[in-house]
C-alpha cells in the first residue's frame, strides 16, 4: 500500500506540456542506464511519462503500477507499443515477478510512496539481475538527505553497490548495480 499517491484525476501534473519541456528523458534514462535492448522494470509508472520513452528506447519495459486510473491512462498512452509495454497492475510489494526479470529497475519519484519499503526492495532486488542496474529518483523536497540514506542502505543490504549518487535543486538521484 502506498501513504500518499498522486490520484489519477490529477495526472495532468505528470504529464503537461511544461513538464516535457523542463525534463530530459532522454538524458534519464541515459543515465539511468536504459539503452537498447534493456528490460526494464518500471515502479511506479502512473500515466506513462517516462513509460512512452522507455518503451522506444529500450527492448521491454514491465510498467508496474497500484492504481487503476492510471493503469487505463497508461494502457492508452502506450497502446501504440504493442509488444513492448507489459503493464502490470498491483502493489511492488505484493508482486511475485520473475527472478532476474530486469537489466534495469527504474523508479522516478515513485520510492518515497511505497508504505512497504522492505518488502518492496527484495522485489525489486530479486527482478534485478546479476550486474544489473536500480535508478531511484526521488524529489527534494519530499525526500531528505536521511530519508535517501535509509534508501541507499535498503537496497545496498540487498546486495546493490552504489555508483552514483547525486542531489540537484529538485531531484535526489541514486544508481545503483547488483553485486554478483
Amino acid at each position: 500500500m502506498l501513504k500518499v499517491v498522486c490520484p489519477s484525476w490529477l495526472s495532468f501534473i505528470l504529464y503537461n506540456p511544461v513538464r516535457k519541456a523542463l525534463t530530459d528523458r532522454e538524458k534519464v534514462l541515459a543515465e539511468s542506464g536504459i539503452t537498447a535492448g534493456s528490460v526494464v522494470l518500471e515502479v511506479g509508472a502512473g500515466n506513462g511519462f517516462f513509460t512512452e520513452v522507455i518503451a522506444v528506447t529500450a527492448g521491454k519495459v514491465y510498467a508496474v503500477e497500484l492504481q487503476e486510473g492510471m493503469v487505463e491512462k497508461l494502457k492508452r498512452r502506450t497502446a501504440r507499443h504493442v509488444g513492448k509495454v507489459e503493464i502490470i497492475s498491483g502493489d511492488i510489494s505484493e508482486l511475485d515477478l520473475p527472478a532476474g526479470l530486469a537489466d534495469v529497475a527504474f523508479l522516478y519519484y515513485s520510492f518515497h510512496e511505497i508504505e512497504r519499503k522492505d518488502e518492496c526492495v527484495k522485489r525489486i532486488a530479486a527482478a534485478v539481475k546479476t550486474g544489473g542496474i536500480l535508478s531511484i529518483y526521488e524529489p527534494v523536497l519530499e525526500v531528505g538527505r536521511e530519508a535517501m540514506d535509509r534508501t541507499q542502505a535498503a537496497f545496498e543490504s540487498a546486495g546493490f553497490r552504489t555508483e552514483v549518487r547525486r542531489d540537484t535543486l529538485m531531484t535526489r538521484f541514486l544508481r545503483m548495480r547488483k553485486a554478483a
